[in-house]
């Protein structure tokens, strides 16, 4: 340190100790500052014993006084900059805004929306079946025969599901059968299995038309009325096959008295009949009666293997009839390999695959082994399956909003849209919030179809059903799963039912399916984002933000424009904390990284108070500038502008950066800044230094538990640092010391050292944070009247009426940090 530096710091801020010895890492030495001995609590020194008189006595209460000041400025500097809406007594928890962005930011994970693409899988051909997997070719079915050839098929590729059987008798027993799944999990081809068994021994079998599928539009009542002998009738012992169309907003599903009357008019004709409908709170009333089945999920495990050695044996042809194997043998092993390949599983990105989607894995893999798809097409078309089922999600979702009644002229009427439009917000809001509790996203999901229906039809008030949510059916529609999980409430965690997609890739596929090819969403998607930004709970907010920082990588300039620059200059804490973490996510992107380090440094330069604050925070998460220096740099020119009205900020980022692996240079930028000529780079110092003390690990680290930090969630991180960076040891003790021994922070600075101390044991008495206090104490308390202010403390804290510290543990805090040699007396070493 220079003479120069010396004479221009302020007096209350002695030298850093050391006596400015390099920086290596080693534990203290050298001598203490003057100031420490006089600052110590108990000292018999003043700086104020040395005038008389009454100009003495006044001279000496106006520098007290200015003191008083500077020390409440200094108290004002280390409160939670997030605290504001909250109160002072009321701080926002970090922890749980820091696990829910990084549960937000797994969702995404190696999953960089602007992958998808759809155009190598919109269909495949395998063996005498074409797979269609795109929802813009597939119309409304038609009525009439299934063909002989489509039942052939049936007989020899269909894997029966879990419960086949009882479905059976079920609809031999009563003639017809309500069939209830999710699109896509293998209901039709169910349907028509069952329809295909049990008409093959019965009036009709001879008949090429023995099973017929009926036009949607023709409904129960009309397909009663053909059963009958009526206009357009069937021979006896015909099988249908009815997937009712969905109904229009409002419009009312068959009731009891319908299907009674369709099972009376199949039994006196030896036919049968199954209707197929999705599940969800319209179609319940037809499950829970009597002709009402759920149909299982097809094992399409199975159906993939069975599809694989079909392929290959019409290239190779069966095994040996020795059963040696032979080239097909070969195959299957290398395709058992090619299926568990971790680079395919991630690209697939589906926890199970339903039967179209079966299928055309089954051609991919294939392809591959056979030799005419590389290693990428094969990962592409992988990938593109969570791709087209997004696309099948939204596609035409509210053209029947747009159509009128069939034979109407008038206007369509558009009553009902949020029965419509729940089952699509309640898949965004689970894109968005995947991993949160159930009712958080589906209060998400409510607000959103508020949205939708309000942007689809601006002049009229939509109606909000109250009693028709359908919790299984959300899950079943939107390939969902619930599990037991920890919800953090009020700064604690507890039990709650969680909600995620059945597959990693689904969140990103919805979220790039909904911004690429539906614009006039975008709008109500935005509010609704916005509506999130202002929600309390973390787990909501915080992960909007990650979605949001996703959509804008997607169209950065709308992203900008839309949610981050509106919200980064919000009068709301929490509205800027939520376009920082959006800008920190879109950083996050190789894409996109200049671009946000240069709107993020033109922020700390010029921006408002407003954008320098979500400036200061999206510098905190470490990636919105080009190196580590320029971060500091841009973290010390917010926290040092207008008098260090935003020290708070920076120095509470700055902490958070002492969790990467660069913290040794965050350390020596705090010891400059100790340094300098400036108060207000002490100030921005010495409130980082304290805040790295009163700060858990789990408040700002990013990392998953099994790191040596993540280990340590809720310790103090400086003495995290301490026991897990040895090699930090010294500058730690060293910043810490200057700030217990600098009059405007010495009050706080003690308070946070007894904070330190009170951690080394829980409640129950078990060892805490004593690992750490053994590495930093000893460092901390290396000359004597360092020992005599510590000796103070334990005191004080004994003596604490509210919560006095256990002798047995004031003894072993001593003990930790004064080796045996260096106890001058009994006395000391028991604390009478």
């Amino acid at each position: 340190m220079t003479d120069e530096a010396v004479a221009d710091r302020p007096a209350d801020v002695p030298p850093r100790r050391g006596g400015g010895r390099a920086e290596d890492g080693s534990g203290p030495g050298g001598g203490r500052g003057p100031a420490g001995a006089a600052d110590a609590p108990g000292a018999g020194g003043s700086e104020d014993a040395g005038g008389s008189g009454g100009s003495a006595d006044d001279e000496a209460a106006e520098r007290e006084k200015e003191r008083e000041r500077a020390a409440d400025r200094f108290k004002d500097l280390t409160r939670d900059p997030l605290a504001q809406e909250e109160g002072e007594e009321e701080p926002t928890d970090l922890a749980a805004a820091t696990r829910a962005r990084r549960s937000g930011q797994s969702l995404f994970s190696g999953r960089d929306l602007t992958s998808f693409d759809r155009s190598h899988i919109d269909h495949a051909h395998i063996g005498d079946l074409n797979i269609s997997l795109d929802a813009r070719r597939s119309g409304p079915l038609r009525g009439g025969p299934v063909p002989r050839e489509e039942l052939r098929r049936l007989r020899r590729t269909h894997i029966e599901p879990e419960g086949y059987v009882r479905l059976r008798r079920a609809l031999a027993a009563r003639r017809l059968l309500v069939l209830g799944g999710a699109p896509g999990t293998g209901r039709t081809c169910t349907a028509l299995a069952l329809l295909e068994e049990v008409t093959r021994d019965g009036e009709g079998a001879g008949d090429a038309e023995r099973v017929r599928r009926v036009a949607p539009e023709e409904g129960v009542g009309e397909l009663a009325r053909e059963v009958a002998g009526g206009e357009g009738g069937h021979r006896r012992g015909t099988g249908y096959l009815l997937k009712p169309a969905p109904g229009r907003p409002g419009e009312l599903p068959p009731d009891g008295m319908d299907l009674d009357q369709l099972a009376s008019a199949l039994a006196e004709q030896g036919s049968y009949a199954v209707l197929v409908v999705s599940v969800g709170s319209a179609a319940n009333p037809l499950l829970a009666g009597r002709y009402g089945q759920l149909c299982p999920p097809a094992p399409t495990r199975e159906l993939v293997d069975v599809r694989l050695r079909e392929r290959l044996e019409e290239e190779h042809g069966d095994q040996d009839a020795d059963g040696s194997g032979g080239p097909l043998a070969g195959l299957l092993e290398r395709a058992a390999r090619l299926r568990a390949d971790p680079e395919v599983t991630e690209a697939v990105g589906l926890d199970d695959l339903r039967p179209a989607e079966a299928e055309l894995f089954a051609s991919l893999l294939a392809g591959h082994l056979l030799g005419t798809l590389g290693r990428e097409e094969l990962l592409a078309g992988c990938r593109g399956l969570a791709a087209v089922q997004a696309y099948a999600w939204f596609a035409g979702v509210d053209r029947a909003l747009a159509a009128p009644p069939p034979g109407d002229d008038r206007t369509p009427v558009r009553s009902g849209t949020a029965a419509l439009f729940h089952p699509v917000a309640f898949r965004i809001a689970l894109a968005v919030l995947g991993g949160a509790s159930y009712s958080a996203v589906s209060a998400a999901a409510h607000l959103l179809t508020w949205e939708l229906s309000v942007q689809s039809d601006p002049d009229s008030t939509p109606a909000r059903p109250l009693f028709c949510d359908d919790p299984e059916a959300d899950l079943a529609l939107s390939r969902a799963r619930s599990a037991t999980g920890a919800v953090d409430v009020a700064g604690v965690e507890v039990a709650g039912r969680l909600v995620f997609y059945r597959g990693g890739a689904l969140p990103a596929a919805v979220l790039a399916e909904l911004w690429d090819r539906h614009f006039p969403v975008r709008a109500p998607v935005v509010r609704w984002l916005r509506l999130l930004a202002d929600d309390p709970r973390p787990q909501v907010s915080m992960r909007a933000a990650v979605a949001a920082g996703e959509l804008s990588v997607r169209d950065f300039e709308h992203g900008y424009a839309e949610l981050v620059r509106p919200l980064a200059d919000a009068p709301t804490p929490r509205r800027r904390m939520f376009a920082a973490a959006a800008l920190d996510q879109a950083a996050g992107h190789a894409s996109h990284r200049k671009a946000v380090r240069k709107v993020v440094d033109d922020w700390s330069r010029f921006g408002t108070p407003s954008l320098r604050w979500t400036a200061a925070m999206a510098l905190g998460y470490g990636r919105s500038a080009d190196s580590m220096d320029d971060t500091l740099d841009a973290l010390a020119r917010i926290g040092i502008r207008d008098d260090g009205k935003q020290a708070a900020v920076a120095s509470q980022n700055v902490v958070r950066l002492l969790t990467h692996p660069e913290s040794a240079a965050v350390l020596r930028r705090l010891a400059e800044w100790t340094a300098h000529r400036a108060e207000e780079y002490q100030d921005l110092a010495l409130v980082t230094i304290i805040r790295l003390a009163l700060t858990d690990v789990d408040e700002v680290l990013d990392d998953e538990p099994g790191t040596p930090l993540g280990d340590r969630g809720d310790w103090p991180l400086l003495v995290a640092l301490a026991a897990t960076r040895p090699e930090l040891t010294g500058r730690l003790a060293d910043l810490f010391w200057t700030a217990l021994n600098t009059t405007r922070s010495r009050d706080v600075a003690f308070d946070a050292l007894e904070t330190l101390l009170r951690s080394a044991f829980r409640k129950d008495g078990r060892p805490w944070t004593r690992e750490g206090l053994a590495a930093l104490l000893p460092a901390l308390v290396a000359e004597e009247h360092d020992r005599r202010r510590l000796d103070w403390l334990l005191r004080r804290m004994m003596r604490d009426q509210d919560r006095p510290l256990p002798e047995e543990q004031a003894r072993a805090l001593w003990r930790l940090a004064v080796p045996a040699g260096q106890r001058r007396s009994d006395e000391e070493e028991n604390h009478d």
